[in-house]
């Protein structure tokens, strides 16, 4: 089998690029293939594309929960079950990265493997199984190719802009200025140790009735507001014309519930601007359904309806110390931070 990355995975001082072997070609080239993994705490996703002149084309993508941080906040451990989800994706992945040629690829894994005792040897075991070499990535990374990946798609303006990203075992805010340029300045960044996953395991899922439920949203929203109140002191006090993006399965969720769809689509969420008092509605009305009610919206699903209360939470207290009138709604995020820091390195102007 060939090996996706050229070496083993090693101490993440700095991040590493994979290149696996291929026939050598001149660069920049639009045949060039690149490939970008991001194993999170709650979801293993792939895209696989091509430079092209409006930026890049995706030849390939691929996205499954795997919740590799189920049970992580109690036992400090992936688990075993966990584990062989994520083998399992990462499987299926490596075969799509070795069928499509992909000649530079970059994968990364976040909260989950940097919190679990076990983290490390659970990277080892999935070079030595698949070939992927995963960078277990500092926060600060995560956050920077969050924004990279979405940036393009902010509310027009020249006041200050916030990007977050609600992962499943942490949440991203970056604090950004617009100055003209391609790529945003970051003014700060903040990563809570608060995610859909880590914040839902905090509370458990079974309530009694509708008080219990909105009382533990309430003691959420107070834990993830807690989190943030450094962060919080650190922003412009100035709030006009702020703006805010975010990037996350909670934001594509509520966006598609506001919308009322049948079914996710892409197309309709992806750069969708949604007032923000309509997402704290929907925050509200979803802390407040039961599980299976939650199961039975579409584009929530049994598969959402147990953590996408706590992304609410989190929502709510990012619009808490950050009060946009608009919350711009992204369906990209790292994959595509990664492959434009890719293409970037290989002189393509993206």
């Amino acid at each position: 089998m060939a090996h996706i990355a050229a070496t083993a995975p090693q101490a993440p001082a700095s991040q590493p690029v994979h290149a696996a072997p291929v026939r050598p070609e001149r660069r920049p080239s639009t045949r060039h293939t690149y490939g970008a993994l991001d194993l999170g705490t709650n979801n293993c996703r792939l895209l696989v594309a091509r430079p092209s002149d409006n930026g890049f084309v995706v030849v390939d993508a691929f996205s499954r929960v795997v919740r590799l941080g189920e049970g992580l906040a109690k036992s400090g451990r992936i688990s075993d079950d966990a584990i062989e989800r994520a083998l399992s994706a990462l499987s299926v992945c490596a075969e799509k990265l070795r069928r499509r040629r992909v000649s530079l690829a970059r994968s990364v894994a976040t909260e989950a493997c940097r919190r679990a005792v076990n983290g490390r040897h659970f990277v080892e075991r999935v070079y030595n199984e698949t070939g992927i070499a995963l960078d277990i990535i500092p926060p600060e990374e995560e956050a920077r190719l969050a924004m990279l990946g979405c940036h393009r798609l902010l509310e027009p303006g020249d006041g200050p802009a916030l990007i977050f990203d609600i992962g499943g075992g942490s949440t991203e805010l970056v604090l950004v200025d617009t100055d003209g340029t391609n790529t945003p300045k970051i003014k700060s960044w903040w990563s809570a140790p608060w995610g859909v996953v880590s914040l839902t395991e905090s509370e458990g899922r079974e309530f009694k009735d509708a008080d219990e439920r909105l009382a533990a949203y309430v003691r959420m929203r107070e834990r993830v507001r807690h989190a943030f109140s450094r962060f919080a002191e650190m922003l412009p006090k100035e709030r006009e014309n702020i703006r805010l993006m975010g990037t996350s399965g909670t934001v594509t969720t509520l966006a598609s519930v506001h919308l009322a769809l049948p079914s996710y689509d892409r197309r309709a969420i992806d750069g969708l601007m949604v007032p923000s008092d309509a997402m704290r509605g929907i925050s509200t009305m979803l802390s407040r359904m039961s599980l299976d009610e939650r199961g039975q919206l579409p584009c929530i699903g049994p598969e959402r309806a147990d953590l996408v209360v706590a992304g609410c939470a989190i929502l709510e207290a990012i619009l808490d110390i950050w009060p946009a009138k608009t919350l711009g709604v992204a369906d990209r995020g790292i994959r595509e931070g990664i492959l434009r820091s890719l293409m970037a390195r290989d002189g393509h102007q993206i």
